[in-house]
């Protein structure tokens, strides 16, 4: 059974049908890129996966867990970065990762190995409302791996990051595959993410074009170096 997998998916922002009738299936271990203009419905199609947008008609299910009836079982397999970090304000960066770990019932430890990971020790007292976008993009993504997903689900992750920031990116989800986790990612910075990615999925007018395969992609090679 697929990690991910959608059948004729159907996801409607006011009456408009960002997602049209979406075929996909991803497995464990994938990392696959989304590619579309603008409104295609690549953010529509991750934030559906998360639970955050109903699936309107058709079929989903992720991890085994139906999109439509089980968003509970759901949320405890995903972690999704996109524009909004889910952070609060108020709450340092060293607060914030704790909380996530608390509320997800883990060992507060990931919380630390999250700040080492992500290179985020040097601001871990500064508040969430003071970070620049870069770093909320760190963070996000820190707080999104404490969970340990199964799926991970990055909307233009290397947004708003130097080219440090970008390599951590790289490495995470290079570390994420190796450790048999779905990726999927939605980015406009093609050559980049094609160096990471087995398969390449077009979203095209609320549909996917290439979403489901016979055969397994060949593994592309990544040329980043996965640290531990």
């Amino acid at each position: 059974m697929p990690v991910v997998s959608t059948r004729a998916a159907v996801c409607l922002l006011d009456r408009f049908p960002a997602l049209a009738g979406a075929d996909l299936d991803v497995e464990a271990g994938e990392v696959v890129l989304l590619t579309g203009a603008n409104g295609a419905g690549k953010t529509t199609l991750l934030r559906m996966l998360a639970t955050l947008v109903p699936l309107r008609s058709g079929r989903g299910a992720v991890c085994g867990h139906d999109l439509a009836r089980s968003a509970r079982e759901v949320r405890r397999h995903v972690g999704l970065v996109g524009h909004e970090t889910f952070c609060y304000d108020d709450l340092t960066v060293g607060e914030n990762l704790e909380f996530a770990v608390r509320a997800a019932h883990l060992p507060v430890r990931g919380a630390r190995d999250a700040l080492d990971q992500l290179g985020l020790h040097a601001v871990a007292d500064v508040v969430h409302a003071r970070l620049s976008a870069g770093q909320r993009r760190r963070l996000a993504l820190a707080v999104a791996l404490v969970r340990a997903p199964d799926v991970l689900l990055l909307d233009e992750p290397h947004a708003g990051l130097d080219a440090d920031g970008r390599d951590v990116v790289d490495r995470i989800v290079a570390s994420a595959a190796a450790d048999g986790r779905t990726v999927l990612l939605a980015s406009h910075e093609h050559d980049r993410a094609r160096r990471l990615a087995t398969r390449e999925v077009q979203v095209v007018a609320g549909q996917l074009v290439g979403g489901v395969v016979t055969q397994p992609a060949p593994r592309a090679a990544v040329d980043v170096e996965v640290r531990a």
